[in-house]
């Protein structure tokens, strides 16, 4: 099967329900021998009313493609899903549930929702550690105190500064001749070293090369790490020294959080992240491609919405 390269070509491509069912299924099961998805039987048999429906003669329950991937359940159609993980996967700074929902013709409920199930997809399911030469760089991400209202600022605000905030971890290896840069990103509680260290040994590989900056949490790395910092108090780059890198994704990731998403909430947070690290992580790929991969990882991830909204989530 020949996929879209375009996204025009996506959106005609998959408001035919057929297609969309036949791409789901040859990623499934690439052989074609459709195998139940609850009792895992190959005496399957298709139902002469829905063609799109299974039925198991194992354990006699029915099944679409959609059962057992991150839209299983959904009342949507999969025209819509298809065209949503393209636009998703595909815009550089994101789509806000309002933008989706005037594209797809849903509410902005449903919009937030499948945003966040799509999300799900773009976590990769091993973290392979960074090495060679790593970056590493904290930053804070939310709103701002000055620029909340005045209730909000005293529910919130605990303190000055950036403590109103969220801050958010990064290491990004640099391009090598196989490969281009790629990051690695997580939400922190504090950047007190404890965290820090914890964000640095969770994805970068011992015994790589770490350049950060002058920060005092990074300190007493140079047992597991060749450590390097440059004092941006001075300067910026100390020949290959410095953290560029991580500053410029830094710069993609706030016009990302600002500009589309508005100050999402910390429970939600890392979802953003995951986004918008594969996104930068398979930049080199075309939109065909990156869409091709994220729906590579759809199998086996589900997130309910009583899950999304649960105040422990």
């Amino acid at each position: 099967m020949e996929l879209p390269k375009t996204q025009l070509q996506a959106i005609v491509f998959f408001s035919n329900l057929e297609n969309c069912h036949n791409y789901l299924s040859s990623k499934r099961w690439p052989d074609g021998k459709v195998i139940c998805p609850h009792c895992q039987s190959k005496e399957i048999g298709k139902l002469s009313l829905s063609p799109r429906i299974w039925n198991c003669k194992g354990c006699r329950k029915q099944f679409s493609v959609k059962v057992g991937r991150i839209f299983e359940g959904s009342p949507l159609g999969l025209d819509k899903w298809l065209a949503a993980m393209w636009i998703i996967a595909n815009a550089k700074n994101g789509a806000s549930s309002c933008e989706l929902a005037l594209t797809l013709g849903i509410t902005q409920k449903s919009a937030w929702f499948m945003g966040h199930r799509i999300r799900l997809a773009f976590k990769q399911g091993s973290v392979e550690k960074l090495k060679g030469t790593v970056e590493a760089d904290e930053t804070f991400v939310g709103m701002k105190a000055s620029n909340m209202h005045k209730s909000k600022r005293r529910e919130k605000v605990k303190g000055t500064g950036p403590i109103a905030m969220i801050p958010v971890f990064g290491a990004l290896q640099r391009t090598t001749p196989e490969r281009c840069s790629q990051i690695n990103l997580k939400v922190l509680d504090s950047r007190k070293r404890i965290d820090i260290h914890g964000g640095v040994n969770e994805f970068v590989e011992e015994g790589s090369k770490l350049y950060t900056d002058a920060l005092r949490s990074y300190n007493d790395l140079n047992e597991r790490y060749t450590h390097k910092t440059v004092d941006h108090a001075f300067c910026y780059v100390m020949g290959e020294v410095h953290t560029n890198g991580m500053e410029n994704f830094w710069r993609l990731l706030k016009r990302t959080i600002k500009g589309t998403y508005i100050c999402p909430s910390r429970r939600h947070l890392f979802r953003y992240l995951d986004e918008q690290a594969f996104r930068f992580n398979e930049r080199v790929d075309n939109d065909g491609g990156r869409f091709d991969l994220a729906m590579s990882e759809v199998l086996g991830k589900r997130i309910r919405y009583r899950e999304l909204i649960a105040k422990t989530a």
